[in-house]
């Protein structure tokens, strides 16, 4: 977690001189606040902004002036599917994740003439186990069950190699953007053409996740916001992954 230039140019001197100069960046930091939007405070998104805009921009801005001076680098912004299409009691991180997409798109068209090929990366829904540590807020057992159960769906998911085997392929060949699995491909497509439909969709969705309540505007882990349907044999992807992944100690 970046918190300033200051920072993130100390850590990029100190990488240079231990290995030389920098030829790949990937951003990949994250945070995400589960809840209605009732329950989000400034802070949320304040949070979000710092994590999955501000220090990219940093790290970005340290790496640049030797990746001009040598006229060749590849940068790659880790955002979301939540980037593409704003899912409802997701609006911090997805307004956050919107703004790195369109930082990230608009460095990638003015730094292509010096051969610095910025990669947008849209993953949607991911099982790297992460669904432990995120912050739930109102209903959290309710809003945890639910994030739980469609992270580790198969259809809607994707496994965290499977997403790191495209993403660096992508950035081998300096694609413009990496989107995956196949569900999210086809939710960005079907947005971009009947944005109206999807909106519709979504509002519908909205109606059936849970309702302001609860803890209100404070939050809770996922480890604290467990219920009789997660974890369960819906929610066993994911909870593997957590083990395999350090989100959780083994026992």
């Amino acid at each position: 977690d970046i918190t300033d230039r200051r920072e993130s140019e100390e850590i990029v001197h100190s990488v240079q001189d231990r290995l030389g100069p920098i030829d790949i960046l990937i951003n990949n930091a994250g945070t995400i606040q589960v809840g209605p939007l009732e329950e989000m405070t400034l802070e949320d998104y304040e949070d979000a902004m710092n994590v999955h805009f501000w220090a990219p921009l940093y790290m970005i801005q340290s790496v640049l002036p030797s990746m001009r001076a040598r006229r060749r680098g590849r940068i790659v912004n880790i955002s979301s599917i939540g980037g593409k299409v704003a899912v409802p009691h997701l609006v911090p991180y997805c307004a956050s994740k919107f703004a790195l997409v369109g930082l990230s798109e608009g460095l990638r068209a003015e730094l292509a003439a010096e051969r610095i090929y910025v990669t947008t990366a849209c993953p949607g829904l991911m099982r790297t186990g992460s669904h432990v540590n995120a912050k739930f807020k109102g209903q959290h057992s309710k809003e945890y069950a639910w994030f739980a159960i469609a992270n580790a769906c198969p259809m809607l998911s994707s496994s965290a190699e499977e997403a790191a085997t495209e993403i660096i392929h992508a950035c081998k060949y300096g694609d413009a953007e990496v989107t995956l699995p196949v569900s999210a491909k086809a939710l960005t497509l079907l947005n971009g053409v009947f944005p109206g439909i999807v909106s519709d969709a979504l509002s519908m969705l909205s109606r059936a996740l849970p309702g302001p309540g609860g803890i209100g505007q404070g939050h809770a882990s996922g480890k604290d916001s467990r219920s009789p349907m997660a974890p369960s044999l819906l929610t066993g992807l994911s909870d593997k992954a957590a083990l395999r992944n350090n989100e959780i100690p083994a026992v």
